[in-house]
């Protein structure tokens, strides 16, 4: 013990020793707090600490960019939709939440619950294989009620099998894909009269062939060659004035090709697969067809990057007044993103046409509901005269949007693998609208008496004029009294179409959110309680606003081939079928990204 004075023993009588101690004294605590400021901070805790900022310089300044462009209608503003603060703050706690699980080493995503989720998918294929191998084996299309097939030729195309091989050996269902695959390899062959959709056999056999011969080890001869002949074959349709091909294909060519008007979405959703063929066949006629089609219609003039969805094939211009990311216009958008993500980035026209072409999306087609505050994604009419009409309708196509939109701000990676300072300010407002988009999709199977959604719904408006919402039939409103979206009685039914699950797989991989799981699971149990037959397979529904809904007498190929396949990967292991590594096509057709030079 020093006693009762220790600093005046310390410091002693005199002021000089007094200025010199308090000055080494103040010397060592700076020294000290130096030293510990220096020690070097982890990664991820630099990380949080950036998640928890919100760039709104950045995003102000982008926002008075796109308010400063010319709009492309002088007499309609549009729907001008941004990112709340309120959302933003909600995205950082969400990047947040994936930099911690990384931190702690989580394993949650591959919990005992999830792993026997993703059994009972499998379980699901097996069913919808096992009866359409029972009773259409080798037809193009299944009808499960009347328990027969149906063929698009004379001889069928391998429609149904092509389109389902990968989720076969996905799923890991190794005998049912042998069983597939050597039929093919027996008996298909292109040498036949008839005419196929260009675009549907493209996405779905070609596709399917294609990412079919790489999951199988990339040393299956006999895919390889189906996969060249009917490209070859399809190829026919390119040779026009413009390259713009006819949506219908001759399967034996003579003459030359007629088209007239060609859907965008049709023509836009041919690159992935023929250029992997050209990558795989070497064969540069593949990707220099399809590459003529893009370069028409990045000339083409456009509404602020949005294109009608018509083009004329003689004069390689849009046509038509109406815009939407619905049915002919969604895959183009779709396309755009993908293609610079198969070459690895390279491409960077592709990348600035799909960037330009999203700010038109938020300016003009996306808006929120007045009660349940639903984002959505509108379509506009009379595009060609100087004031558009917006239609609030949105396809559950448009579903898809979702998912590309956080494909397109993290590139594939995960938000725990991302330096969230490298999320520019454009980055986190896509991430927000693809989790909002999302969060409407699912509204659109949870708002039903089946859990299950219609083909499209449309959303209650508020008049800008008078305030006044319109007034709904409460026959069609999907919830009472003051819901939002309406599904009027052509529009009810079901096909069990894969865009919403694709979203939902997408944002699960990349925020790491268990709530887009759990979205899946009530999906796919509505399907199981209401689509599966008690013979076997699966139906399409008439119905989704009545429980029990009544079945239509069809087990449509993309039911197997994509929503299985997403609900699938939805439960997997997050390293499985990396998305910065594959690319889906838009039958959900797992395609490896690759450098033209290697």
């Amino acid at each position: 013990m020093l006693g009762p004075r220790p600093w005046r023993l310390l410091l002693g009588r005199s002021p000089r020793r007094a200025m010199l101690v308090a000055f080494l004294l103040a010397a060592t605590f700076l020294l000290v707090r130096q030293t510990l400021r220096s020690q070097p901070v982890s990664e991820i805790e630099s990380w949080l600490r950036d998640a928890a900022h919100i760039p709104t310089a950045d995003y102000n300044w982008l926002l008075l960019q796109r308010s400063d462009r010319q709009p492309a209608w002088p007499s309609y503003a549009g729907t001008k939709w941004r990112a709340t603060t309120e959302q933003q703050q909600e995205l950082s706690q969400v990047i947040k939440a994936a930099l911690l699980r990384r931190s702690e080493g989580s394993v949650a995503h591959k919990s005992q619950l999830w792993a026997e989720r993703r059994l009972r998918v499998k379980d699901a294929t097996k069913y919808a294989w096992d009866a359409y191998a029972r009773d259409a084996f080798g037809s193009d299309e299944y009808h499960p009620l009347s328990r027969r097939g149906e063929n698009m030729t004379q001889a069928g195309v391998g429609y149904f099998i092509a389109d389902v091989l990968d989720t076969l050996l996905l799923t890991g269902l190794r005998d049912e894909y042998k069983q597939g695959r050597d039929h093919l390899a027996a008996t298909l062959t292109f040498d036949q009269p008839g005419a196929v959709s260009l675009f549907e056999t493209t996405i779905r056999v070609l596709g399917g062939l294609l990412s079919a011969y790489h999951w199988s080890g990339e040393t299956d001869a006999e895919l390889l060659r189906l996969a060249d002949e009917l490209g070859d074959r399809l190829a026919w349709s390119f040779d026009t004035p413009t390259g713009i091909p006819p949506e219908t294909a001759q399967l034996r060519p003579s003459g030359k090709p007629h088209a007239y008007m060609s859907s965008t979405a049709e023509i836009g959703t041919l690159q992935l697969e023929f250029r992997y063929l050209a990558k795989l066949t070497g064969k540069h006629k593949y990707r220099n067809y399809v590459d003529r089609i893009m370069d028409v219609m990045f000339k083409a003039p456009k509404y602020d990057g949005l294109a009608p969805i018509y083009m004329d094939a003689t004069s390689g211009r849009f046509s038509g007044g109406e815009i939407r990311l619905g049915s002919r216009g969604d895959s183009y958008y779709e396309y755009l993103l993908k293609q610079w993500l198969q070459t690895r980035q390279s491409e960077t026209k592709l990348r600035s046409e799909y960037d330009t072409a999203m700010e038109g999306v938020k300016k003009y087609l996306v808006t929120v509901s007045p009660n349940q505050k639903l984002t959505y994604v509108g379509e506009l009419h009379h595009a060609t005269s100087d004031t558009p009409l917006f239609n609030p309708k949105m396809d559950h196509l448009v579903c898809f949007l979702a998912g590309n939109l956080a494909l397109g701000a993290t590139k594939g990676c995960a938000l725990s693998d991302i330096p969230p300072a490298q999320l520019s300010a454009r980055d986190r407002e896509d991430l927000v609208l693809a989790r909002e988009l999302a969060d409407t999709c699912a509204h659109m199977y949870l708002d039903t008496k089946t859990g299950l959604s219609p083909e499209l719904v449309y959303f209650r408006q508020t008049d800008p004029a008078t305030g006044e919402q319109a007034q709904f039939s409460k026959d069609d409103q999907l919830v009472l009294p003051e819901g939002d979206m309406l599904a009027q009685s052509g529009d009810r039914h079901s096909l069990l179409r894969p865009e919403t699950v694709e979203s939902l797989f997408v944002l699960w991989r990349i925020t790491g959110e268990d709530k887009w799981r759990e979205y899946g699971w009530r999906i796919f149990s509505a399907i199981e309680k209401w689509a599966k037959l008690p013979a076997g397979g699966f139906t399409s529904l008439f119905d989704v606003t009545v429980a029990p809904p009544p079945r239509k007498d069809k087990m449509e190929t993309f039911f197997v081939s994509e929503t299985l396949k997403y609900l699938y990967l939805l439960f997997s292991d997050s390293d499985s079928v990396p998305l910065t590594r594959y690319v889906f096509n838009t039958e959900a057709h797992p395609l490896p990204q690759f450098n033209w030079s290697e």
